[in-house]
């Protein structure tokens, strides 16, 4: 079978640090050519696979004041379809540019819906010649007909398992509104604990506004966006992970690292959340402020090596490879 994965080109795959889309493409062109599928990963020109790589882009645009995103992706999706008619499979991570090029793609396409950024770019959905994996049962439009929910895969190799964790707690994602960091400070400062906060700043005024002033270095640190050395680390040594979200979350890839690292999780019960934790297993699902503070009195009591072996068992990237692969052969074969 010969498989075209379309990346985002935001950033390198994989990433150096933030590019969630660019990790799990990554992963999975990795998995596909340790399978034996002779597949090319459309990806920053910059990229490291065992893949065949191609692509247009000297490296991520996210990176790179002087390239206009915009540009970019629309000539590396137009690259990677003029070439659509070597493959037996064209499978794109990039959101609802590559839709939009669907009729000039000479193989069947498949897309894995990331998450939707806003209603307004459902039409290029449903117009177009294309299947779709969702990655939650949550995250489903009911717009749109979906051949299968595939959960991401993380690398369970570099998330080493952390029997004996501090007292601190952990607080992951982009900062902005919608991951509630500004509750993440409120809930760790009720339960009287450290709290360290990483991720890319996304909202300027929200950090500005309502992150930073509680930032003093002892009780409320913030280290920015970690490689995945560094996040294994906080994470693997932080006795919870805290994920208030203001917003129904698409999956949560820090929520499963988290967890293979032995780690629960203390989140909203919103969007993925019930999917993915296992409620006293891997964690607790809450509504509030004041249930996330009674749970973290909890989560001492929970086997840090049986979150980490259900985590483990669930959310492999091996497991999420065979998942794309019976899908790979449902719509080449099937």
């Amino acid at each position: 079978m010969r498989v075209a994965l379309l990346g985002p080109v935001a950033w390198r795959t994989p990433p150096h640090h933030y590019g969630p889309w660019e990790q799990v493409t990554g992963l999975l062109a990795e998995g596909l050519a340790n399978r034996g599928v002779d597949v090319t990963l459309f990806a920053t020109l910059d990229s490291v696979t065992s893949a065949q790589l191609d692509g247009v882009c000297p490296r991520g645009y996210a990176d790179d004041p002087d390239m206009d995103g915009r540009v970019w992706e629309a000539m590396h999706v137009s690259h990677a379809m003029a070439r659509s008619a070597q493959f037996d499979l064209v499978h794109s991570h990039l959101d609802w540019l590559p839709l939009a090029f669907a009729d000039h793609c000479d193989a069947p396409l498949l897309t894995t819906v990331h998450g939707f950024s806003g209603a307004g770019i459902l039409p290029a959905y449903a117009r177009a010649r294309s299947s779709y994996v969702s990655i939650s049962d949550a995250d489903r439009a009911p717009e749109l007909d979906y051949v299968a929910t595939v959960h991401h895969g993380v690398d369970l190799g570099g998330l080493p398992f952390t029997s004996d964790a501090g007292p601190g707690l952990a607080a992951f994602g982009r900062i902005h509104p919608d991951k509630g960091t500004h509750t993440a400070i409120e809930i760790a400062r009720r339960a009287g604990r450290p709290l360290t906060i990483c991720g890319i700043v996304q909202d300027e005024r929200y950090f500005a506004e309502q992150v930073a002033p509680h930032i003093d270095g002892d009780q409320v640190v913030f280290l920015g966006s970690v490689g995945p050395q560094r996040r294994a680390e906080v994470l693997g040594t932080s006795a919870a992970l805290l994920h208030p979200i203001a917003f129904d979350e698409p999956f949560g890839l820090s929520v499963v690292e988290s967890m293979v690292c032995g780690t629960p999780v203390v989140a909203y019960q919103r969007g993925s959340m019930p999917e993915v934790i296992d409620e006293g297993v891997t964690g607790f699902l809450v509504h509030t402020v004041d249930q996330a503070v009674d749970a973290i009195t909890r989560v001492d009591g929970l086997d840090r090596a049986e979150c980490r072996a259900r985590a483990q068992q669930r959310f492999g990237a091996d497991r999420m490879v065979t998942d794309y692969l019976a899908v790979y052969d449902q719509l080449v074969h099937g």
